[in-house]
Parts: C-alpha cells; sequence; structure tokens
C-alpha cells in the first residue's frame, strides 16, 4: 500500500482570503515503511506574508522571490502523489489550501488524484481523547525526536508525522494477510512473522492434582476418555 505524508506551510490561514502555499513537503511510506522516496518544493506565493505564519516558518518574500510558482510544479506534485493514500495532520487545512492552488491552475481538486485523505489529527483524538495532540505533543508521546524543529519545515513536519502516524498505527502491520488468498494458512500460522512471545503459566501442583482427579472421575464413566 502506498501512503503519502504530506504538509504544506502557508503564507496566512485562509485561502479565501488570497493567502497562498509557500511550502509543500511529501513523505512515502510505501507497506507501512518509510522510504528515501520524498517531494519538497518552495513556492513563490507573488505576496506578501502574514507576520503570524513568518514567525510559524520563517520564510520570507526575499527567499521565496525566486522560487518556482505553484502551476510550474503543479505537474510534479500530482505525479508523485498520484492514486495514494494522502496523510496530513489537520488535514482540511493543507486541503483547501491545495484544493485553491490547483483551481487556479485550471484542475480539479486534491481528492480526484488520490485515493483518499486521512487526518492523522482526528486519529490522535480518537486515540487520546482531552489530551494535547499537536505534532509536538505527539512526538514526545512516541518518543520521536523533534530537536530540530524550532520552525516549521513542510518536509520536516512530514518526516515527523509519517513517523508518528506509523506509532499510532502501529496494530494494523501486526497481522499479514498471505496476498493472494487473503487469509491465513497453518504455514502462515507457524511462521516466525507470526510467532508472539507470550508467557507459559504452569499449573500449581494442587492445580494439577484436580486435574488428575477429575480425569479419574471422567474415566468412572467412560473408560475411553484419553484427555491428558
Amino acid at each position: 500500500m502506498r501512503q503519502i505524508v504530506f504538509d504544506t506551510e502557508t503564507t496566512g490561514l485562509d485561502p479565501a482570503k488570497g493567502h497562498r502555499i509557500v511550502e509543500i513537503g511529501c513523505v512515502e511510506v510505501m507497506d507501512r515503511s518509510i522510504t528515501d522516496n520524498y517531494f519538497h518544493v518552495y513556492i513563490n506565493p507573488d505576496r506578501d506574508i502574514d507576520p503570524g505564519a513568518l514567525s510559524v516558518h520563517g520564510l520570507t518574500v526575499d527567499f521565496l522571490s525566486d522560487k518556482p510558482i505553484f502551476k510550474s510544479i503543479v505537474s510534479s506534485f500530482i505525479e508523485f502523489i498520484r492514486d495514494a493514500e494522502l496523510i496530513a495532520h489537520n488535514a482540511s487545512f493543507d486541503v483547501k489550501f491545495i484544493d485553491s492552488e490547483l483551481n487556479m491552475a485550471g484542475m480539479g481538486p486534491l481528492i480526484s488524484y488520490c485515493s483518499g485523505v486521512v487526518d492523522s489529527l482526528d486519529q490522535a483524538r480518537k486515540l487520546r481523547p482531552g489530551k494535547r495532540n499537536s505534532l509536538d505533543a505527539l512526538c514526545d508521546f512516541y518518543n520521536i525526536s523533534n530537536k530540530d524543529r524550532v520552525l516549521h519545515g513542510a518536509l520536516l513536519d512530514a518526516r515527523l508525522l509519517a513517523n508518528v502516524w506509523l506509532s499510532m498505527t502501529r496494530g494494523q502491520d501486526e497481522l499479514i494477510i498471505n496476498n493472494k488468498s487473503n487469509s491465513y494458512s497453518g504455514k502462515n500460522l507457524r511462521d516466525n512473522r507470526f510467532y508472539l512471545n507470550l508467557p507459559v503459566l504452569k499449573a500449581t501442583t494442587e492445580e494439577q492434582k484436580e486435574h488428575d482427579n477429575y480425569i479419574e472421575d471422567l474415566q468412572k464413566i467412560d473408560k475411553k476418555v484419553t484427555w491428558p
């Protein structure tokens, strides 16, 4: 299964007010393993950046002035995420910005190019109701180092989120399905991948004696009983 964990940085909070994307970062997760395949680009928004947004990501107008505009990178972006399941933290924020950019580029919405969008923040809230579920809080909870996260950065945040997502959904890779039959065979169950290191609880002497007496009583009724 191919998944893309992604993040964006923007000039402000609302594309309806003319705010634009300034950075996109995407990390590929293939069959629940983070690969070396990623997509990252800075984008010239052709407008000012709100002070609040600048304090979050630190990307200035001067830095972005020689970067490509969204329309010139959109084909590469779509090709990278095509048909994958997308994962983002507070996904509605990123999706509304990307949809706005795609619309201005004369293209369809994001969902028309991928297999679906999953909100990791929604998943975290279900797992940790009433807790802080920011990316930093989740990194702390799952012991994922975020020491390099002084400012937000789309690629860095996507990498952190990919690790958080795999930690949050760890139970999904504990059972491996045979792709050919979609069922478990006896061989599969004996395979090391399915071995569980469970504790062995041995019967006490008293419990063993009670069991032996029980079997003796059964054999008085039916001598064919051979249950050990």
